[in-house]
């Protein structure tokens, strides 16, 4: 096994522990609402503030991936995880809760988008779309686990223990990252000395380099399409279980099961994102993704038994990972100069994006309009799919 393949392993897993710490949260919606006496929209306070934490702090850890290494930056942001983790744990009370969870987030924003900017600076974009549909192998088996271990701990070990459990994993995942990193330094010592030694860190060049590649046409197109993707998917992600609990009785460990189905979508696109490249090309990927996350929605929102829901579950997931996989790959290459910093930014409108959605949801849910909220978010979709679909490639193209 290489060095670049051991790597990519170990970043996966920190991968999966951010994502599994990003929807742990999903199915505990109603139980915290009962615990601390709130509606599950208030409750829904611990995800946005996660989701609004994650995106702003993108822009922090841009800068710091391109200057000081994206591997070490992962690194200590999966250690810091670990600490934010055992805080939430001991939250006492909803609004310390909520503030945590911000923490977390913070702290996990250096991950993920910084692994997607690792891999497009070690990976040939050709390849591109394999591996970071190797990458979201991890962050979906995250949300799955995160999902149904969330609903898990609410019924038989409480909520808490939760995040006891992710603060074990994120110190296993920073650990190894860091032994690897360092026997990767060892074996290339040459190498290291080298290279040339990045500028320091320079607000004002920083906010000057931000402003450049915010006019360039492809990154801002970019850019906006996926805050409307964000708060069009994630946002109504965020309430499945909550519908799957009101709208059809299902229990907490129940209704994050159901979950596990959308991430389980998202892994069999992962494990044919090849084949259905080169049959679809990148165009047909995101019209088939969009229209599946359609129907998906649609099928949560009016479906009569909750095995319709539940297939909607799944073919939500498998098309907003057709979409987003195709969004990744653009944000790999639309300033390939200062990868870190676009990526994180590509990352901090997504999450934006999301947090919009899962206040506009939230707000639905409290007033009972949450299978109208769907129904319009999935024509939303549709249209969101034709437009990117224009500014793809297609099948066969070079």
């Amino acid at each position: 096994m290489t060095s670049s393949s051991s790597m990519l392993r170990l970043i996966s897993l920190a991968a999966f522990c951010s994502m599994a710490s990003m929807r742990v949260c999903d199915p505990m919606l109603v139980s915290l609402a009962q615990e601390f006496s709130v509606t599950t929209g208030d409750a829904s306070a611990v995800i946005s503030a996660y989701a609004v934490a994650y995106g702003v702090l993108q822009l922090f850890y841009g800068p710091l991936g391109d200057r000081f290494g994206k591997v070490r930056v992962i690194i200590s942001a999966t250690f810091a995880c670990a600490v934010f983790s055992g805080v939430t744990a001991l939250a006492p009370t909803l609004p310390v809760l909520v503030a945590s969870r911000a923490l977390m987030g913070a702290a996990a924003a250096g991950i993920i988008p910084l692994s997607m900017a690792w891999i497009g600076d070690n990976v040939p974009y050709e390849q591109r779309q394999e591996t970071l549909a190797q990458l979201m192998v991890a962050t979906v088996s995250g949300m799955m686990a995160g999902q149904w271990f969330g609903g898990f701990a609410v019924e038989v070990l409480g909520w808490r223990v939760a995040f006891v459990v992710l603060s074990v994993l994120f110190v296993v995942a920073a650990s190894m990252l860091l032994r690897q990193l360092r026997v990767v330094a060892a074996q290339a010592p040459a190498l290291a000395e080298g290279a040339p030694v990045p500028p320091a860190f320079s607000l004002r060049a920083y906010l000057a380099s931000t402003a450049r590649l915010l006019r360039m046409p492809q990154v801002r197109w970019v850019l906006a399409v996926v805050a409307v993707e964000g708060a069009l998917g994630f946002g109504t992600l965020a309430f499945v279980p909550a519908r799957m609990a009101d709208g059809y009785g299902l229990s907490a460990s129940a209704a994050g099961g159901v979950m596990v189905l959308y991430g389980l979508g998202g892994l069999v696109y992962s494990l044919l994102a090849r084949r259905w490249l080169a049959l679809l090309g990148e165009r047909g990927l995101v019209l088939v993704g969009a229209s599946l996350i359609a129907a998906g929605l649609l099928l949560l929102a009016w479906g009569p038994v909750a095995a319709w829901a539940a297939l909607g579950c799944f073919l939500a997931g498998v098309g907003f990972y057709m979409l987003h996989n195709t969004l990744q790959v653009q944000a790999t290459q639309m300033a390939p100069e200062a990868r870190g910093t676009a990526v994180t930014l590509f990352a901090c409108l997504l999450f934006l994006g999301q947090s919009v959605g899962v206040l506009t949801v939230g707000a639905s849910v409290d007033r009972g309009f949450i299978s109208q909220v769907f129904s319009v978010a999935a024509c939303l979709v549709v249209v969101l799919g034709m437009v990117v679909s224009r500014r793809v490639k297609g099948r066969g193209a070079p």
